[in-house]
């Protein structure tokens, strides 16, 4: 894997892990629903992404996905696409087909605007890009509605719609240019705020019906602890995997103490691909420390928060999930290795099957 090609995945990544964080972040007490996508494509294929491809959630669910190869918008959840849903699978398929186009379209202003396609007009060799748009919306208790599209270029926030406004705010100066040249057409912008508004609620309460039940099974998390030695530092990570939904708390205590921030990696939480989630969290440990440490994980299908630890008798694996001091299980695993995520901020991500009608 090319050094490009690498840095799009892990931007994929950072983008997948801003989607899951922001929806743990809608989970309160006070239940808030959300319809969000994911647009993502690359100027060129030597990113080792598509040209174009939408990944869409209801909640935290994934449940739809589309790329411009196949031009095709399939099911990813066994609720969506059947026949009590067919007139809705229409309309999101065709929406999406609608995007593909529209992304395209936007792409180009993009990057025409910060200077970035007049390598490909003069027949250069060009530079690769990435467009990332973040489009949904999420209701809460009381039946308010909050709507948000976005759109990061190249791994930075790029532009923002306020429908209040019905304006763009430019999150860096490369963007003033497409603020200014998008804010021409009037159409456009009370289009964008009627899907925020009414088109995609109205959507999001036909896919919460239709998902009954599926949307609010639950899924308990497998925890594993592992050690790795280095000559600088040794590490202890916990993972939790094949869990929903997505939302989880994990901590390092030590002698049942909070562990101090600086000595614990971030807390990444990550789509598995089979409609579950993966997460995971480091801390850095002396050497003979490694016992006076536990791992401790709360999640709303567990009953009551479980306890792991690493295991010195059985080397590189992992053994214990304790929960109110009765052991759970013991799982057996070879060591993995995992490369923590640094957060940074990356553009949020999720996005619609909106279809622009007139674009002027």
């Amino acid at each position: 894997m090319g050094a490009r090609a690498g840095r799009a995945l892990l931007l994929l990544l950072r983008l997948l892990a801003a989607l899951a964080a922001r929806a743990a972040a809608a989970q309160g007490p006070a239940r808030t629903h959300s319809l969000r996508y994911l647009f993502m494509g690359a100027s060129e294929p030597d990113l080792g992404l598509p040209l174009f491809e939408a990944l869409g959630y209801v909640d935290d669910q994934l449940f739809v996905s589309y790329d411009h190869e196949s031009r095709r918008a399939k099911p990813r959840a066994t609720w969506v696409g059947g026949e009590g849903s067919s007139q809705l699978w229409l309309q999101l398929s065709q929406g999406l087909k609608g995007w593909d186009h529209m992304f395209t379209v936007d792409f180009w202003t993009i990057m025409d605007n910060c200077n970035h396609s007049r390598a490909m007009k003069l027949g250069t060799v060009p530079e690769s890009h990435i467009l990332q748009v973040t489009l949904g919306c999420e209701v809460r208790e009381d039946n308010s509605t909050r709507g948000f599209w976005e759109y990061g270029y190249d791994g930075e926030d790029h532009l923002e719609f306020r429908p209040e406004m019905l304006d763009w705010r430019a999150a860096e100066p490369r963007a003033r240019a497409t603020k200014l040249e998008w804010e021409v057409s009037k159409i456009r912008a009370k289009q964008n705020r009627a899907y925020l508004q009414r088109d995609c609620p109205e959507q999001l309460q036909q896919l919460l019906a239709l998902g009954t039940g599926s949307l609010d099974q639950r899924a308990p998390p497998l925890v594993t602890v592992t050690r790795h030695v280095a000559p600088a530092v040794t590490t202890l990570r916990c993972r939790a995997r094949s869990f929903y939904p997505q939302n989880i708390s994990m901590r390092w205590l030590k002698d049942r103490q909070p562990v101090a921030a600086k000595d614990v990696g971030p807390e990444d939480v990550l789509p598995s691909g089979d409609g579950t989630y993966q997460a995971w969290v480091a801390v850095a440990t002396s050497p003979g420390d490694e016992r006076k440490y536990t791992c401790l994980v709360e999640h709303p299908a567990l009953d009551q928060p479980l306890a792991a630890a690493w295991e010195p008798s059985l080397p590189g694996t992992l053994v214990v999930g304790v929960a109110s001091g009765v052991a759970v299980c013991v799982i057996i695993v070879a060591a993995i290795s995992f490369r923590i995520l640094r957060k940074r901020q990356a553009s949020r991500a999720a996005a619609g099957d909106y279809v622009l009608a007139d674009r002027e």
